[in-house]
């Protein structure tokens, strides 16, 4: 069996890092109007039904974090447009997730929207996590290794058989 350690086993750990700029519910959801094409502080409050003072907050902190862009627009300097930076797209995929997860294990009603594929317009797939060898992984599957065990060209993914800490079952 693997053996288990404390959380201290866990410095550097991104988690608390990543939770600490998203780990709240406006910003989930303002990043999922920015996915839907709004950029404008109003239709964000309208969208959204949100206090002007929280928006201003969450908006502020994304921006500060390199999440979304606050530029000014062209035509009109009073306004400003909110976008999505690379690092705000790469939160689609955590953001899609959630959602999924949500669909599955809440009680809501089915969603009215689907996200699909732009060239065949499919329905996306479930996300998943894969193995190196693009197995598909359940929790069962994981267990965590030694970063020093590791060897992999892609962040986040270890190529290398390692020392299994384990999670718990």
């Amino acid at each position: 069996m693997a053996e288990r350690k404390g959380l201290d086993a866990f410095e550097g750990c991104a988690l608390p890092a990543a939770l600490e700029t998203m780990g709240e519910r406006w910003s989930f959801m303002i990043l999922r109007a920015c996915f839907s094409g709004i950029v404008y502080f109003e239709d964000f409050q309208s969208a959204l039904g949100i206090a002007r003072n929280i928006l201003s907050n969450r908006l502020g902190k994304l921006v500060a974090k390199g999440i979304l862009t606050r530029e000014p627009v062209a035509n009109d300097k009073r306004r400003v447009a909110y976008r999505l930076t690379a690092k705000g797209k790469a939160l689609v995929p955590v953001m899609i997730a959630l959602r999924q997860w949500g669909e599955r294990w809440e009680d809501v009603p089915p969603a009215r929207r689907l996200l699909a594929d732009n060239r065949d317009l499919q329905p996306v797939r479930q996300i998943c996590l894969q193995s190196a060898d693009g197995r598909l992984l359940d929790y069962d599957d994981l267990c965590w290794i030694e970063a020093e065990d590791a060897s992999s060209d892609e962040p986040g993914c270890a190529s290398a058989p390692g020392h299994a800490i384990g999670l718990a079952r």
